[in-house]
């Protein structure tokens, strides 16, 4: 089985090799490696292709680099790879902040050993995961705001519809009758027309605009 490649990047030692450790029983994921801060992190990144994971598992407070900061720049130079927050930060604000800079997902470090396999696998199969409490964060933040003057075609509000869904692209695909590489196509051309970074980003235009409600 081929499994997805996950790095921690947590200033606490003994908490970042506990999560490692149980990272590691997942039967779709192994630990690449862990990291104390950001700079770390970029550091690795920029040493070899090899030390670049499929997701990262981002604390937010941290020495010399932050989360917030970490995980704006992976996503301005690295798009490819899927960040998730996992922290004690439950303030409204630096969830929000999180989410605006590129993650695109975000748990709190209490969560359940099953919740977090389960947010891994979504977030590799469907490009995000949101907790009902994160959705509805996410509601409350767009309320009140106009609907956008950007003009879309059927097929890419037909596109964004499943895109808030639990399915793949592949699935999408399939669901359109339309191929994988046309699918990938409606989602970049849709990233570059809307101004988002990713999947999360699609969501929450499809909310703020009313083609979605959760």
């Amino acid at each position: 089985m081929i499994k997805y490649s996950v790095v921690i990047v947590d200033d606490h030692t003994l908490l970042s090799q506990a999560i490692a450790a149980m990272v590691n029983t997942f039967s779709k994921f192994k630990v690449l490696y862990t990291c104390k801060n950001g700079q770390e992190l970029i550091d690795k990144f920029s040493s070899s292709p090899k030390f670049i994971p499929d997701v990262v598992l981002m604390d937010i407070n941290m020495p010399i680099m932050n989360g917030i900061e970490t995980t704006e720049w992976i996503t301005k130079n690295h798009q490819e790879v899927n960040v998730m927050a996992l922290s004690v930060e439950d303030e409204e604000a630096t969830i929000l902040k999180m989410l605006k800079v590129g993650a695109i997902g975000y748990l709190l470090k209490d969560t359940e050993k099953a919740v977090l396999e389960s947010a891994l696998v979504e977030i590799v199969e469907n490009g995000f995961y949101h907790t009902k409490s994160v959705t509805n964060l996410l509601m409350k933040s767009l309320s009140g705001n106009g609907k956008e003057e950007i003009l879309l075609n059927d097929r890419q509000v037909t596109f964004m519809k499943h895109a808030c869904s639990e399915l793949t692209y592949k699935e999408i695909a399939d669901r359109m009758c339309l191929s994988p590489k046309t699918i990938d196509g409606y989602r970049d051309v849709l990233f570059t027309k809307l101004n988002v970074k990713n999947r999360v980003g699609l969501v929450m235009y499809a909310i703020k605009n009313k083609i979605y409600t959760p």
